[in-house]
């Protein structure tokens, strides 16, 4: 980890930090990371996927960890994120990256395709499919107490937030989403009840990283991180005529991954409905893995993807 280099890039007025590892002359990658993570959630992937010869950044979303947070949270969108990889890319003097990316990351990394197909040879996408704009809220019942309707309100995950210590929020969001099911809280309920102080950490993840999380969340807190995904419509890439990703694309899902268990979820990623519009696309199901399957089972999940990344390093441009 000590071989990670850390610096900050001018975008639009914010600072922006990056991770990097590797040669300047190797093919790049770019990782873009979920909620709750951030760069440090690729640690697994990031050292292994350099060692293999390959560029590595791992950048935080304006708002997340030690990037800057916008003067105006609550006018973030998805637009700006994806608007920030493309200047993070140019800055880096990066003219084409394979793009990796978790969680919404994912929808940040189809968007990029879509918006800038000449800046991306190839995707790998963890526990997310690509879906049109305004997909997840129109084609997906969500359940009133499900974690994700909880937090698009205003206020509501502040104050169940703000009973806790930033750590502790982080800890309780990594054991919820850890699990089969469904994060959800019943009508007097909120999320942060549904973890008993008492419940450990899965194996996988150490007490050590949380407080690597919980400290590196003190900086901005979670105002831009609630502000998207949660209250922002995923509505990039409306524009475009014909959505199509043209590139190869491998999506990794951790079939324990409580993502599967909502309504109509499992027929969607199961049907083959997305070859419509990513139809070079390869689906892999990893058994036993939940939402966090990078981290969970880095070895496994880092041969996926070095072998998808020597398959397709042709499509780099350096």
């Amino acid at each position: 980890m000590d071989r990670i280099t850390h610096k900050f890039i001018q975008v639009d007025g914010l600072k922006l930090h990056v991770a990097e590892f590797g040669s300047q002359s190797t093919p790049a990658v770019i990782f873009l990371h979920g909620f709750p993570e951030i760069w440090y959630t690729w640690r697994h992937q990031m050292i292994t996927v350099a060692n293999a010869g390959y560029r590595v950044i791992a950048p935080d979303f304006q708002g997340y960890e030690l990037s800057d947070a916008p003067p105006e949270p609550e006018k973030t969108s998805f637009a700006h994120l994806i608007s920030d990889a493309a200047s993070i890319l140019d800055a880096l003097e990066i003219s084409k990256a394979f793009v990796i990316a978790k969680d919404f990351g994912g929808w940040n990394a189809y968007s990029l395709a879509l918006l800038y197909p000449e800046k991306v040879a190839a995707i790998i996408t963890l526990n997310v499919l690509f879906m049109l704009p305004g997909a997840i809220t129109d084609h997906f019942v969500l359940p009133e107490g499900f974690y994700f309707v909880r937090w698009q309100k205003p206020g509501r995950a502040e104050t169940d937030f703000g009973r806790l210590d930033v750590k502790t929020v982080v800890r309780n969001i990594y054991i919820l989403f850890s699990q089969s099911e469904v994060p959800s809280a019943g009508e007097n309920e909120e999320i942060m009840d549904l973890v008993k102080p008492s419940t450990p950490l899965p194996s996988w993840i150490t007490e050590e990283d949380i407080e690597t999380y919980g400290s590196l969340y003190e900086k901005n807190g979670f105002q831009t991180a609630l502000q998207v995904p949660y209250r922002m419509t995923y509505e990039v890439g409306s524009e475009v005529q014909d959505p199509k990703i043209e590139v190869p694309t491998m999506v990794i899902m951790g079939e324990k991954d409580y993502v599967m268990k909502i309504p109509r979820m499992k027929e969607y990623v199961r049907s083959g409905e997305v070859k419509k519009y990513v139809p070079n696309q390869e689906i892999i199901y990893v058994s036993n893995e939940c939402h966090f399957v990078h981290e969970q089972f880095p070895d496994h999940v880092n041969q996926l993807v070095l072998t998808f990344l020597d398959h397709n390093k042709h499509l780099a441009v350096i």
